[in-house]
This record gives C-alpha cells, structure tokens and sequence, in this order.
C-alpha cells in the first residue's frame, strides 16, 4: 500500500484532500501514458461556451462550505468538541501543515460579511452545515441546548434570505459530537440513531420554517473508509496489515466500515421518515443527501476490468444507493463479503427503501479500475473486498460527471440530482506572490466544462436540477489543513484572513447574468 501522489491530492476533494489514499500498487507507465492521453481528451473548446441561459429556469447554482472548515469558534460561544477536534489535537502530525480548525477563516464571527461575499457572486443558493456541537454540546438533548448556537444559525439563515439566498442545509458534514465517540463509540452503534434523530428534530423544529432543502449526511463513504478502514480520519480506526498504518491502535477493518455504513444507513432514513411524517406537509420542502460520486472507467478493453470498474461503482455509490432505491445492498457486495455484510431486516428494508427526495453527488474526478485477483493471504479488509484496484484518479474529466448522471438515470431510477460539489484546487505558494493567486483562470474552465456536461446529462433526461460550486472561500481541507485553496475567494492567512475575490469570483456574477465576461482559451 501507498498513498497517493501530489497530483491526485489536489484535484479529488474528498477522496484526496484528506491525502490518504490507499493505492493497491504504484501506477505503472502505462497508466501513466493512457492517463494523459484521457487527459488531452478533456481540451474541448465547445464545452467552454455553455450559457447560463441554456439551463431551466428552477435550475439552481450556489456555493457551498461546511461549518468545521470555515468557522472557528470551536472552543466558544458554548460549542463542544467535534470529532475533529479530537482529531486534530490528539494527531497533529496527520494534518500536513500541523493546522486546527480552532480559528478556521473565522466565519462564525464574520457570518454577515460572508452572506455578502455569497451575494455578490451573483448566486441564488448556499449550501452550508451546522455544527451539531454547537446547538448540542454534548451531542444528546439531554445534554443541554446551546442557545448561542440555536441563534447563530437563526441569524445566518435569516441574513441569507434577506439577500435573496436560498438555503441549502447540511445537517451532518463529518463533525459528530466527540462526545458520543466516548459514550458508545459513535457510528459503530445503534444508539446514534436515535441521537441524530433527535438532533435533526431540533433543526427541522427551529429552521424547518425557512430551510427548504436539507442533506441528511455528507459522504457517509468517506466517513466509513478514511475513519475506519484506513483510520486517517476520525476516530482513526483501522487494522494493522503487515505493519502498513501502524498509527492505528484499535479497529477492525474488514467489519467496522460495514457496521458505520449500516447505521448511517438507518440514521439516514429514520430522519427521512420523522421529516416526512412531522414536518414536510406543513414546510414544504424536501431532504435528501450527499454522496461521492467518481466515475470508474475499465484500465482495459479485458472483461476483467471491465467488471472490476463495475465493482468499485458498487462498493461505493451502490453501497449507498441500492439499499435507498430497492432495499438491499448491491449484489456483489453481497457475494464478496458475504456474513460481514450487515443485513436489514424487513422493516428496515422498508425504512430505507425510497428514503430520499433527492441525490446530492459530489463530483470532482474519476478513476481507472483494474482487476486484482483474489490471493489466499488477501485479508478480509474493506480496501482489498471489491477485488479492484481503483488508485489511478484522472485529474480533470468533465466527461466523467455526464456518463456517472447517465448511469444514476439508468441504475437508480432517474432520481432528483443536484451536484452538491464540485471544484478545483491550486497548491498554496505564497512566493507566487497575491497578483498570481488571484488569476485562476483553470477553475473557470472548470466551472464551465462541468455545467456544459451537466447541459448533455439533462438532453438525455437527467434530472438534474443545480449545481453547487465548492467553496465559497479557501478553507480547512481536512488532512491538508490550508494548503488546497478551492475557494472562489482567496483567504489571506497573512492578514487577518481577509477575503479577496479571486478573477473566478469576478467572471461568475457576469456569466449568470449573461454576459460574455471574460474569454477563456482552450
């Protein structure tokens, strides 16, 4: 096992931004020569003309951050501590510039002038989460209600729609209270569950009357594979393999990712049901979640890893969807890891079964999968179940997000999608100095390839209904502290991080308001 390169970090967000991906085996050159050939294929001067104009008109574009990367605060105003927190703290030397997120680019204290940052990018809608330790320090109702943070969120909400923004909420983005790591060991039992159903009451009660669009989980595949089967992400679980993680002291790989993944299973769709049956008739809106979504295209022409593409889709989006769209875990799954794979029972299945009103996908690259024959000493671990080796990311491929909508549209029944994220990075280098740090013009064409896809997507039928830019600012990337800047703004960690508008920024409100604002080169 390796981790991934420099050039796979910076251009997968999740999958990469916390900059442990576990690769199978070094790319080999041939990997290397078709990937750029893939990549030469990208250069598509029509995809770089698409119109606002050419989207519906219900279409929604916004931006989108996440409390534990932009807030701050995390010892104030009543707030308790995150697993993050704990994370960061207890490991410091995992996050590659030693940072925390205990100033973060202070967005708690500075909510109102970030509405404005919002507003003047010309967007309708911003996705944005709440920090459960800071409306429940300790994470349960019997904890105790933090009204600080009750009012926060009530000011936030209240500033957005006041600037004709609509709110897009996140109720869990990877921050659970550590609280309940300690109590019960978090996601590894059921009594979450009932925990976040409790909490997510609380914000459906206080903002369901404004907030007409919430996302239950964000990325429950990250959360189950980086925490606990590589356990470089919080709580750090894994096992040992040959020495390979030795960082991790506790953790069952070829079960715990299971386990996490069921309950979230549960905890999605017991919230789902409870939005629904109390609050969605009389609120009028709607609840779904986000998921990574990374196309797999087959290494080679072989049958072999024409399935093994098909295999990482499943143990990662259809782990995820199958069970939301017909009650059961994908079929493969099933075959390869067989008792370890928790099972739903039939009221369960009836729970999870149709528990969304919308996908979010969280698209930033795709991969090649490449078989790996099965070995008597392969062990029993989540990373090694799919029998594919999927380590070989493909740095921009626009193409990837058309043919994964097309698949959903086919797969799952042509649900509601909204792409919840989507962006692109540059390494942070503070010698290039601010006038060069400013001029991105790479994430123009990023922002412009993506929706012109997304244009192709919905000619063939997919419901696509927004697009939502990540981020709005550059921000805590998780294992790679401040380093990736995604924002459409630039943070100034030198100056009281002061928020400038990179030309990104500049270009975005001119192009929604149709105007031909700056030409980019193919």
């Amino acid at each position: 096992m390796e981790f991934s390169p420099t050039w796979l970090r910076i251009s997968q967000r999740m999958m990469c931004a916390i900059a442990f991906i576990a690769c199978f085996s070094p790319v080999t050159v041939n990997a290397k020569i078709k990937f750029q050939a893939l990549h030469i294929n990208i250069s598509n001067p029509k995809e770089l003309k698409v119109k606002w104009s050419d989207f519906p008109n219900d279409f929604a574009f916004g931006v989108s951050t996440a409390a534990a990367q932009i807030e701050g605060s995390t010892n104030k105003a009543g707030r308790g501590p995150s697993v993050w927190d704990e994370f960061v703290k207890t490991f410091p030397e995992r996050i590659a510039d030693h940072s925390t997120m205990s100033t973060a680019i202070d967005s708690y204290k500075r909510y109102k002038e970030d509405v404005k940052a919002v507003k003047a990018l010309g967007v309708d809608s911003y996705r944005f989460s709440i920090s459960w330790t800071r409306i429940l320090p300790k994470g349960t109702l019997s904890g105790g209600i933090n009204q600080e943070g009750i009012d926060h969120y009530n000011n936030l909400i209240d500033e957005l729609i006041k600037n004709g923004i609509t709110p897009y909420v996140t109720i869990l983005h990877f921050d659970p209270p550590q609280a309940l790591t300690v109590k019960y060991g978090g996601f590894l039992d059921r009594s979450f569950v009932d925990d976040f159903k409790d909490y997510s009451e609380l914000c459906f009660k206080i903002y369901g009357d404004r907030v007409k669009n919430w996302i239950t989980i964000n990325e429950p595949f990250i959360i189950a594979k980086m925490g606990y089967d590589l356990g470089v992400a919080p709580p750090g679980r894994c096992s040992i393999p040959g020495g390979h993680f030795h960082y991790c002291t506790a953790g069952n790989s070829s079960t715990e990712p299971y386990i996490v993944v069921h309950n979230l299973l549960l905890a999605h769709a017991t919230v789902v049901k409870l939005y629904r049956e109390k609050f969605q008739t009389k609120q009028g809106g709607q609840i779904g979640w986000s998921l990574v979504g990374s196309y797999v295209e087959p290494y080679s022409n072989s049958s072999e890893d024409k399935a093994a593409a098909k295999r990482i889709l499943d143990f990662e989006l259809g782990w995820f969807m199958e069970p939301i769209v017909y009650g059961h875990y994908p079929k493969s799954m099933r075959r390869l890891v067989r008792k370890r794979l928790p099972r739903f029972t039939k009221e369960e299945k009836k729970l999870i079964k149709g528990s969304f009103d919308f996908i979010g996908i969280n698209y930033y690259t795709s991969r090649y999968g490449r078989n790996i024959p099965a070995r008597l000493d392969m062990p029993n671990f989540y990373r090694y179940d799919p029998l594919a080796d999927g380590s070989m990311f493909i740095l921009s491929y626009p193409q990837g997000l058309k043919k994964l909508l097309k698949f959903m549209k086919r797969k799952y029944q042509s649900p509601k999608i909204y792409i919840s994220e989507n962006g692109i990075t540059e390494a942070k280098d503070d010698k290039r100095g601010l006038d060069v740090a400013l001029k991105d013009p790479h994430r123009i064409e990023c922002i412009l390839r993506h929706l012109y896809m997304i244009k192709q997507a919905i000619k063939k039928g997919v419901n696509v209904k927004g697009y939502f830019h990540w981020a709005l600012f550059d921000d805590f990337e998780w294992g790679e502290g401040y380093i990736p800047r995604y924002g459409l703004y630039y943070v100034d960690y030198n100056d009281n991080l002061k928020r400038i508008p990179k030309e990104s920024a500049k270009w975005l409100p001119k192009f929604l308001k149709g105007e031909d604002a700056i030409h980019v080169k193919a």
